[in-house]
């Protein structure tokens, strides 16, 4: 429930005991966001202590990337996440930020001090910005 799929999975002709995907002969295929919010869904019950996540939410609306972010804490609480994104919503919210470019560090640090440092995070983040103006 706390990654929003208990609304989608009731919503499927067997509830809970759908299969899922185009392999099984009785599967039903789901849309990107409906596979999005299954993998959250199951990062939230896994007891492992690292979660890695590559762009959670990108084919989310932005409803429900809101709602799933403001959760988020309590998925990673007590873990390592190490999140992989592109959107500046999302990244900002990590206590530390790694800046790649060309397969290299190119900054590091809070979203606070990477802006602070007018580099390339900088940029990118202003011109992001930009386009919600």
């Amino acid at each position: 429930r706390l990654s929003f799929a208990d609304d989608m999975i009731q919503k499927l002709p067997a509830g809970y005991d759908q299969m899922i995907g185009k392999r099984f002969q009785s599967g039903v295929d789901l849309s990107g966001g409906e596979w999005q919010k299954i993998a959250l869904a199951r990062a939230y019950i896994r007891d492992a202590q690292v979660l890695i996540l590559d762009e959670p939410t990108a084919a989310l609306d932005a409803r429900a990337e809101y709602e799933v972010f403001l959760r988020f804490s309590e998925l990673v609480a007590g873990r390592t996440a190490v999140l992989i994104s592109h959107r500046f919503s999302t990244v900002r919210m990590a206590d530390r930020i790694v800046v790649l470019r060309d397969g290299r560090v190119e900054e590091e640090g809070s979203h606070e001090e990477l802006l602070a440092k007018n580099g390339l995070y900088e940029e990118l983040f202003a011109m992001q910005a930009a386009g919600y103006r």
